[in-house]
C-alpha cells in the first residue's frame, strides 16, 4: 500500500541529557555522519513518499527553522509551542496542519540502520483496527538503551505494557502511524502520546511491527558517538 503523505516530527524537546552540546544548538540540529538529526528523520519520510512534514518547534526553535528554510522533499511546515506541550500535545496542536488521514510521527533523534524503517509500517498499516502503529525493536538490539523494555506483543502485532513484569521483549523506536482519530477527546495542553497510546491498548487498537535493522536511541552524548559510529 501506499504510505501516508504528511507527516510529523518531533523536535521541539530542551535535549537536556546532552548537557553542554544542546547549551546553543537543538538536539535535532546535532550531527550524526555529517547531517543533523532532524535531516536523517526528513531524509526517510521523503525516501517513503512523504509529501509535507509539520515539525514542532519550541527550544531555539529558530535556528531549527532557520536550518529547514530551503528544505523542498518533504515541504516543511512549523508548528510553534510557545509553552512545550509533549509529545502528545504537540501532535494534537499541529492536527490541523496534518489533515484528515492517518500520518507518519517521527522522533527527531533517532537512528536507524538496515532496511528502510517506514515501509514495514506502510505495509502493515489497518485503519480498520489500528489506532496507531509502532515501529519496535527487540530490547537485546537497541543501542544505547538500557531500559527494561516497553511492551509485549501478540502473534497479531497488538501491544501491551510491560506493567509490572521485569522486562519486555520490545521497545519503541520512535516512529508510528496513527490516526487522527487517536487524539479525539484528548487533554489540552501538554500531555504525553503514551495517554493516547494507554486508550488505544484498552480498546485493543495498539499494533507494532519489529524493525529487522538497527536502532540508536540518541538521547545522550554516548548515544550520539554510537549512532557516529554505526552509520559509518
Amino acid at each position: 500500500m501506499t504510505g501516508p503523505a504528511r507527516a510529523m516530527v518531533l523536535a521541539a524537546g530542551f535535549g537536556t541529557r546532552m548537557g553542554a552540546l544542546t547549551a546553543e544548538v537543538p538536539k535535532p540540529l546535532l550531527k550524526v555522519a555529517g547531517r543533523a538529526l532532524i535531516d536523517h528523520a526528513l531524509d526517510h519520510l521523503a525516501v517513503s513518499g512523504v509529501e509535507r512534514a509539520v515539525v514542532n518547534l519550541h527550544y531555539l526553535g529558530g535556528k531549527i527553522r532557520e536550518h529547514l528554510a530551503g528544505r523542498t522533499a518533504p515541504q516543511v511546515e512549523f508548528s510553534e509551542e510557545t509553552a512545550i506541550l509533549e509529545t502528545g500535545g504537540g501532535v494534537a496542536q499541529a492536527l490541523p496542519l496534518l489533515g484528515p488521514a492517518p500520518f507518519y510521527c517521527v522522533n527527531a533523534d533517532a537512528i536507524w540502520t538496515g532496511p528502510a524503517p517506514l515501509p514495514p509500517l506502510a505495509g502493515a498499516w489497518d485503519g480498520g483496527r489500528m489506532g496507531a502503529l509502532l515501529l519496535l525493536v527487540a530490547r537485546k538490539d537497541a543501542v544505547s538503551h538500557s531500559g527494561p523494555g516497553d511492551f509485549f506483543a501478540d502473534s497479531d502485532g497488538r501491544l501491551s505494557r510491560r506493567g509490572a513484569a521485569e522486562s519486555a521483549p520490545f521497545v519503541y523506536t520512535g516512529a508510528q502511524i496513527i490516526a487522527p482519530g487517536a487524539f479525539a477527546d484528548a487533554p489540552e495542553g501538554a500531555f504525553s502520546t503514551n495517554f493516547i497510546w494507554d486508550r488505544l491498548i484498552r480498546e485493543g487498537r495498539l499494533f507494532g511491527v519489529v524493525h529487522s535493522g538497527g536502532w540508536v536511541d540518541v538521547g545522550t552524548p554516548e548515544g550520539l558517538r554510537l549512532a557516529e559510529g554505526m552509520l559509518r
